[in-house]
């Protein structure tokens, strides 16, 4: 099969777990005899359309930033949805994928699948509904309306977990909805040996609002009462970097937290996991959270938050890898103090998170992707 998939952030030119599934994706079904395209922003120099990891990327525009005032900007998104359908156009394909969000593309989308009379399915992975209230204020009906409308634009979709196929079904009842977990390269992240540096808590993921980050900070300097040099690593980049910078001086905990932007190997991101203990996210908007199943297969407990919004929640749970807690500083560092007093508990999770990882290997993951795509044909 010839495989469009449309997303307007491509990996590794941009980090994120919407990006890096359709990598990871785009790889396996590669390697099994399919041609995959991937169609977003230009965040590369030279030619438009480049050939990386044997996936065709086409730069449909240049982007010139995602956010503005720590939310996305609507402007791209349109910009996007316009000048997708040219580029579109220039090729024949047997499937279309496209990710719900920035929802304005998927219009664009499923005009070149009807024109083609081709199978087209949307990718969700996360239903934001009513989290737009506090997103945009008083924009909302309309970005609500917009969604819903999305929602309705095919019978077939695909979900990234049981939570967020919920969240779908309340906006559109009679879709049909395929759930797909993320995956990871189980293979890559085991042969990697651990980072030199050593830290009791990690993060890694974009620094915005809605994944709190603030809260680590603060349960550090809870913990630092009974563990004076408790070491803390976030790694990621976002429009709330510099708070987050500043709160840490104000803490008076820079010598116990270090920052480190986005790397560009992904290794390396796994290697700083291996060399960490805990893995902490107090996310409460996550449609799955790859990055659990990665610190999972990192061998590293996880802490998570419960809400309404977070899918992660749900990861944790089910798997029993790790423990999930209100959204709190006191709470956070209670369960991490836990886990670095109670050794034997400790190792017990290690090894079940090991274990269960397993099942979101690519190969596994890949296989009901192309199951769900042939039987679109």
């Amino acid at each position: 099969m010839k495989i469009a998939m449309v997303y307007d952030m491509i990996y590794p030119f941009n980090v994120g777990g919407a990006e890096e599934r359709n990598y990871l994706l785009a790889k396996e079904l590669i390697r099994i005899g399919h041609e995959v395209h991937f169609f977003g922003a230009k965040l590369w120099k030279g030619k438009d359309i480049i050939v990386h990891d044997d996936i065709v990327m086409h730069g449909v525009y240049t982007s010139k930033g995602l956010y503005k005032k720590s939310k996305r900007t609507y402007i791209e998104p349109i910009i996007f949805a316009l000048k997708l359908k040219k580029h579109l156009f220039k090729e024949d394909f047997d499937v279309v994928d496209c990710t719900a969000f920035p929802y304005f593309s998927v219009f664009t989308s499923k005009w070149f699948a009807n024109a083609k009379k081709i199978p087209f399915v949307i990718t969700w992975h996360e239903v934001w509904d009513d989290y737009w209230k506090g997103y945009v204020g008083f924009v909302a009906p309309f970005a609500r309306w917009i969604e819903r409308k999305v929602a309705k634009l095919t019978k077939t979709h695909i979900s990234v977990s049981d939570r967020t196929k919920k969240r779908l079904l309340a906006i559109n009842p009679n879709a049909k909805v395929d759930v797909v977990p993320n995956a990871i390269d189980f293979d890559l992240i085991d042969a990697i040996k651990p980072a030199k540096e050593r830290f009791d808590l990690i993060y890694c993921g974009r620094l915005m609002p809605h994944k709190n980050v603030d809260y680590i900070l603060k349960a550090v300097t809870i913990l630092k009462h009974d563990f004076s040099n408790v070491s803390c690593l976030i790694v990621g980049k976002g429009p709330e970097k510099e708070r987050l910078l500043q709160l840490t001086k104000r803490l008076d905990i820079e010598n116990n937290v270090t920052f480190k932007d986005f790397l560009p190997d992904q290794k390396d991101v796994y290697a700083l996991m291996k060399s960490s203990k805990i893995f902490v996210s107090p996310s409460i908007l996550e449609g799955f959270g790859i990055v659990v199943i990665e610190a999972m297969a990192c061998g590293l407990p996880i802490i998570g938050v419960s809400h309404k919004w977070n899918a992660a929640e749900d990861v944790i749970n089910e798997n029993k890898a790790g423990f999930v807690v209100k959204l709190s500083a006191e709470a956070i560092a209670e369960k991490v103090s836990f886990l670095l007093k109670r050794k034997s508990s400790y190792n017990q999770i290690v090894g079940n998170n090991l274990q269960k990882c397993r099942k979101y290997e690519i190969e596994k993951i890949a296989k009901k992707i192309e199951s769900i795509y042939k039987k679109l044909k």
